[in-house]
């Protein structure tokens, strides 16, 4: 259920505390406290931390100078992205480059060979597919997944962009919109909705408590402080009930909300960011009108993905 004034409240499917005809068992959620736990990764000059999903790997770097990650044949398209606008990043594919491009931009970057550069000091995510399976196992949680969600169909691309695969880059700096929910872009493989940065706690009064019935969230806290909280349905079945959920997380973190938990958040520091990621795209978000700001590049799959 969404407040009047949530533009979620317009989407016809995939929102409702009703879930119905669902009867477990359920999966747990996934959490990278990334401020609190030693990286994953590191070189002179960064650290990385590393999360997977059922569909996704996170890969969050902090970066205080530069460092380069290289993917060789990669099957799928990618994103990498950064908020903070002194990051500098060259990006060398099979199919464009850039170089010395300034943050707060989202690149995608196309299937092959590819090298991306950072240099500079902040935070900058790299968003892949599980079917790069090196990088599944450097993830802490690599097992954390031995039995598969039930209500997660198979991974499915969405089509090949009209145009061909190409690197393409997107400016972060888009003002808000009445009746607009974020900064959304999508390619084949994902989707990504970079939200406004919140200058105060979250209103309790207008809450937002719903779950999604097929798909996983990824929140990302890339500054402040936020509160998951989960709560799974009754089944006729009690091994399968599980105890409602309080997610404290600082930045940066990142959490997997699995389906069909019922899950809202709160943000309760003053300043804070928070990313919503999702593989593959949501369809809900992507038929509404003006609402994927890239939607030119990228056509809508033909099947009911929720």
């Amino acid at each position: 259920m969404f407040d009047d004034s949530d533009p979620r409240k317009a989407l016809l499917t995939g929102f409702t505390s009703d879930i119905g005809g669902v009867y477990g068992p359920y999966s747990p959620p996934q959490i990278g406290h990334f401020n609190q736990e030693p990286p994953d990764e590191s070189g002179e000059g960064w650290r990385a931390w590393m999360l997977r999903a059922t569909n996704m790997v996170l890969r969050v770097v902090e970066l205080d100078g530069s460092a380069t990650f290289a993917r060789f044949a990669h099957v799928d398209e990618y994103m990498v992205f950064s908020l903070e606008p002194s990051v500098q990043f060259t990006i060398t594919t099979e199919a464009g480059d850039v170089e010395d491009h300034a943050g707060n931009h989202l690149f995608v970057v196309p299937p092959g060979n590819s090298a991306v550069r950072v240099r500079g000091k902040g935070i900058v995510t790299f968003l892949y597919t599980t079917r790069a399976a090196d990088l599944v196992a450097l993830c802490p949680n690599a097992n954390g997944y031995g039995n598969a969600n039930p209500v997660i169909p198979p991974f499915q691309a969405w089509p090949d962009p009209p145009q061909g695969f190409r690197l393409r880059v997107y400016d972060l700096d888009v003002p808000d919109q009445v009746g607009r929910f974020g900064r959304i872009f999508r390619c084949t493989t994902m989707m990504v909705n970079i939200l406004p940065r919140f200058t105060a706690p979250r209103d309790t009064s207008k809450i937002s408590p719903h779950h999604h019935a097929t798909f996983e969230q990824i929140s990302l806290t890339l500054d402040g402080r936020f509160e998951h909280f989960l709560r799974w349905p009754w089944t006729s079945n009690q091994a399968h009930w599980m105890e409602d959920r309080r997610i404290i997380c600082s930045s940066p973190s990142a959490t997997v909300l699995p389906p069909p938990a019922i899950h809202t958040t709160l943000w309760v520091s003053d300043e804070s960011q928070i990313v919503d990621i999702f593989s593959p795209p949501r369809m809900d978000f992507s038929q509404r009108d003006g609402w994927v700001l890239n939607a030119d590049d990228y056509p809508m799959a033909q099947t009911d993905i929720e």
